[in-house]
């Protein structure tokens, strides 16, 4: 609580993760408006290597020493109540040398001041300034995406990045970073040219170009196939583990799924994503219940009037585009 109430003054308004009054769906909302203001620009997508587990304890006390002098606070940090709290593994304890303690409450926020020095201060010092068009970058914990209006601007900053990290210890995934032409329009259309228009991923969202209803280049969004099926696999593991239990009470567990999936995916234009995802929860709770009998004797039309009893609720836009999150900060 001392050391938010100290860098929530520092904090970038671009830095979204872990903080008070700040959303992944902000996040996304800033993302999404920096990238229709450049046309689509030119993207870089980062991500860190095991960026928790290899954060350094000495230039972590380095940039605490430089805003925290109160020696409590330092001491707690500093000993075995959190950097070097360990890990008990098998019964044995395991102190690390390096990274952040697991489940520790205070890692996001170590993470957020680690990183606003090593990248969010020398971005807006550093880079912005050299920048011959406009660049945002846009934050949340440990991922990252950077958009350029110019693309001699993206090449430069994507040529320095891994030096800039690796003076600090960290390191960027070779297949995970790369640098797309986001504003790419080839592939929208018939007669447009070949290919496929570049797509990238963040925070479990897929973003990639269309066509708005008025023929207008637009930026769109869809939940990311990884995500989308590592939450089916959940759900069906689920069903498999409770085919027995009431009806009513799986009904009310699937129901609380469904509108937490529409909670955070619920954004414009995910329609079709959002109802394969409804339509494949309803053919898993069906597949699993024939199961609780040998005699396979729920049928789909007998599923149908289940479904009438048991509705499960409709897949629904919660985060629209034209309702943007409200940005505290801002």
């Amino acid at each position: 609580m001392v050391l938010e109430a100290v860098y929530e003054q520092d904090f970038e308004d671009f830095s979204y993760g872990f903080r008070p009054g700040r959303s992944a769906h902000q996040a996304l909302s800033s993302l999404w408006d920096r990238l229709m203001d450049v046309g689509g620009g030119w993207v870089l997508e980062a991500d860190i290597s095991s960026f928790f587990d290899t954060l350094d304890h000495g230039t972590l006390r380095s940039f605490l020493g430089r805003r925290v002098r109160d020696g409590v606070i330092r001491e707690a940090i500093d000993k075995d109540k959190w950097l070097k709290a360990g890990v008990l593994e098998a019964g044995e304890l395991r102190r690390q040398e390096s990274g952040t303690p697991q489940g520790g409450v205070i890692s996001p926020l170590l993470a957020n001041i680690y990183l606003h020095e090593v990248l969010d201060r020398w971005f807006v010092e550093e880079v912005q300034p050299r920048m011959r068009g406009p660049a945002h970058l846009i934050r949340y914990a440990d991922d990252f995406v950077v958009v350029f209006a110019n693309e001699a601007d993206a090449r430069r900053v994507m040529a320095v990045l891994p030096k800039r990290f690796a003076k600090y210890g960290l390191a960027l995934h070779p297949d995970k970073t790369r640098l797309i032409a986001f504003g790419r329009t080839q592939g929208l259309t018939p007669g447009e040219g070949g290919g496929k228009p570049p797509t990238f991923d963040f925070l479990g969202l897929t973003h990639y170009r269309g066509r708005s209803r008025k023929g207008t280049l637009v930026v769109k969004r869809k939940t990311a196939r990884k995500r989308q099926a590592r939450a089916l696999k959940r759900v069906a593991l689920w069903c498999k583990r409770n085919r027995h239990a009431p009806v009513d009470q799986q009904h009310r567990y699937l129901s609380a799924v469904l509108l937490g999936h529409y909670g955070y995916f619920g954004v414009t234009g995910n329609n079709r994503a959002l109802g394969a995802f409804w339509y494949q929860v309803k053919r898993i709770w069906h597949v699993w219940l024939r199961r609780r009998s040998q005699r396979r004797s729920l049928t789909w039309e007998r599923s149908a009037r289940l479904l009438k009893r048991y509705p499960l609720p409709l897949p629904k836009i919660v985060h629209s585009v034209y309702r943007p999150q409200a940005n505290p900060c801002s």
